[in-house]
Parts: C-alpha cells; structure tokens; sequence
C-alpha cells in the first residue's frame, strides 16, 4: 500500500510538472509566433526571443543607473526590510489588538482609515518626507505588509478555540503563558499564509516607491524600459521579479513546514499524500 501511494504521488508531481511545462510552452511559443507573423506588433508587447537578449545584455553590460546586479539587490534589499518590519509590527498588532476588545474598538477605525489610503499616495508622501533614498521604499513595503499580516494575525486570535483559553486559565496559566504557548501557536497559520502574499506586496511596495523616485532599483529600471518605448526591457525586469518572488515564496513554504509540523495534516493535504 505504501509502494503504491508513493508511485501515485509521483505519477501525479509528474503530470503536474508536465501541466507546468506545457503551458509555459504554449503560452511563450505562441506569444513568439504570434509577433513573429505579425498577428502582434512586439512594438508594444515585446517578444520572447527579445526579452531574452535584452535580459541577457542588461546582466553583461548593466544598466544606465550601474550593475543591473546592483539594481536587482537594491529592490531585493527593500523588500526583504520591509517585509520584515511590516510582518513583526502586523503580527505585535495583530496579537494584541485580536485579545483586548478595548484596544480593537479604539484602534479599529484608525487602521481602518489609513488601509483606506491609496498606497501610491503614501508613497509620495513618503519621498517628499524621506528623500528617494531607500528609506521611503521600506516604509512602503512596510505598510503594505502591515495591514496583510495585521489582519490575519488579528482573525488568528479571534479564532482560537475558547474553551481552551478557559482551560489553560482554570490551571493558573499567566497572560503571558497564555499567549507565548495558546493563542500564538494557534493562530500561526494565519500568519503564516498571510506571508505567502505578504513578501509579494512587499516587492510591489519597493517597486512601486522606486517609480515614484529612485537612484536604482528594478523599479527605475521598468520606468526607464517603459519612458524609452522598449518592452522587452520592461518583461525583462519582471522576469527578474517574477523568479525573487518565486524564490521567496519557496522558502517561505520551507518555514512554514518548519514552524507548523507539530499540526496534523489537514483534509486536503492526506488526500494530496
């Protein structure tokens, strides 16, 4: 039984690489078909074959604004402070926000407001405060974390199982025992899938200050591609940004498996296994 489950998880990793693969290939080859026979103008949307060499010149020679290495490092830099400062403060709030009633009723409407604001507003209010150093970049990134952290963490609380708080209680467990040992491990998956979309908008926060003003970065770059008509430079850039990403969320499900292997496998996954 075991042999079997074993070559059925594999039969089936296999198709879905196979699924992965074809698509990519049908999606790419015919993008490149379409523009060479000129059913699409690569004016406007670029070409596969383009983006590669252009992807290729911008890691050889680099970029008007330096190494394209140094570039790819700088947005890189920003996102990973931001994503950490948002996803601490978002996950600090979260958790004493979610087990005090009175700090959610006061503080609510505030957060609320300020999630309200179109983030490309708060970033140009942070490059007229900051400068276009990386500073305004992290801040970014920082708040639009936050707010994804902060409301799973703060839904997380809400949902952890009463009747164990009252337990824990009733055996003289301290506030703070009671949230190091119950609430936090409990609402750990909250958090923890908030950050797979978290480290995304972390990336968007960066790039997105980085177009408003910026020395360098992938942001100053696409902004470049775009200001000079060339769209191959700019799918080059977001390759880039499309493998961190990639990457991040890799590690990111690494960590999770970490931190969450004392939970038993849900429904879906011992249907996967």
């Amino acid at each position: 039984a075991a042999t079997a489950a074993q070559r059925a998880a594999h039969r089936r990793l296999a198709l879905v690489w196979a699924g992965r693969i074809g698509l990519a290939v049908l999606v790419i080859g015919g993008w490149q078909a379409f523009t060479t026979w000129g059913i699409v103008d690569p004016f406007f949307f670029g070409q596969p074959s383009g983006i590669w060499q252009r992807l290729i010149d911008l890691f050889q020679h680099g970029t008007q604004f330096g190494s394209f290495y140094q570039n790819i490092w700088t947005t890189i830099e920003e996102a990973l402070v931001g994503f950490a400062v948002g996803s601490l403060t978002g996950v600090v709030f979260g958790v004493a926000l979610g087990q005090s009633r009175y700090l959610s009723d006061v503080l609510g409407p505030y957060i609320k407001m300020v999630n309200a604001i179109p983030r490309i507003v708060l970033g140009s209010i942070f490059i007229v405060a900051f400068g276009i150093g990386v500073a305004p970049k992290i801040l970014l990134a920082a708040v639009l974390v936050f707010f994804i952290v902060f409301f799973n963490a703060f839904q997380g609380v809400r949902e952890v199982d009463r009747n164990v708080l009252a337990n824990v209680r009733v055996l003289g467990a301290s506030r703070m025992q009671i949230t190091r040992h119950v609430i936090v491990p409990s609402a750990l998956t909250w958090i923890i899938a908030s950050l797979h979309s978290a480290f995304g908008f972390a990336i968007v926060g960066a790039l997105v200050g980085e177009v408003l003003g910026a020395q360098s970065g992938l942001g100053l770059v696409i902004k470049t591609a775009q200001n000079n008509f060339d769209p191959n430079g700019v799918f080059a850039a977001m390759l880039v940004i499309a493998v961190i990403v990639l990457g991040a969320e890799w590690l990111i499900g690494k960590l999770e498996h970490r931190l969450l292997s004392w939970r038993p496998p849900s429904p879906s996954e011992t249907n996967v296994l």
